[in-house]
């Protein structure tokens, strides 16, 4: 009898660790899908300009990256949780005050439109990804590896909006880069690993 409830604790209490790291990384990235959601209703409303959601993007570029270095190893410690939090508390006042300030976006410019077409492509990812994790199809290390990607996906943006203007050409590099970040994510979740 004692060994089998020892056998049903350790059991539970690895379901438990398990089902509190999923929360903890859908939690992170919940989080950034929310963060890239404001910069695009910024860009819609005009309260952010291109430049400015450029100088965003980078500051997503730099979270996303720092989530997938805490990922690599499949498991996300309270430092490098509090780590990530810190950094998006920042990223979070940063959005507020670019909202705030007095420089404003047109955005029906076609610049602008770009940009917010490619911001709302991160979202749709960074949703994808999120489910991933609520359903059990990504584990931390994939989670890891596609967050990754989504920081070079937010660096091609940066650069692109650097200086206040997204070219169509500049849009199709952004948007190679979506795509194959896009596959990969499809690849990951539909593969045979999954969160146990």
């Amino acid at each position: 009898m004692k060994a089998t409830a020892a056998i049903i604790a350790g059991a539970a209490a690895g379901l438990f660790s398990l089902t509190a790291s999923a929360q903890t990384t859908g939690s992170e990235v919940q989080r950034d899908v929310n963060q890239q959601q404001r910069i695009e209703q910024g860009l819609k409303s005009g309260s952010l300009n291109t430049r400015e959601a450029s100088k965003l993007e980078a500051g997503e570029s730099r979270i996303d990256k720092m989530e997938a270095n805490a990922e690599k190893d499949g498991k996300l410690s309270p430092a490098e949780k509090a780590r990530i939090q810190r950094a998006q508390n920042q990223e979070s006042r940063d959005i507020n005050r670019l909202e705030n300030n007095a420089a404003k976006g047109n955005p029906n410019s076609a610049s602008s439109q770009r940009m917010q077409a490619d911001v709302q492509r991160n979202v749709n990812q960074q949703q994808r990804i999120e489910q991933g994790v609520k359903s059990g199809q990504l584990t931390n290390r994939e989670v890891g590896k596609l967050e990754n990607g989504q920081a070079r996906v937010d660096r091609d943006e940066a650069h692109a909006g650097a200086n206040g203007h997204v070219s169509a050409k500049e849009q199709q590099r952004v948007q190679k880069a979506e795509n194959q970040q896009s596959k990969r994510i499809y690849k990951q979740k539909h593969d045979k690993q999954t969160r146990r």
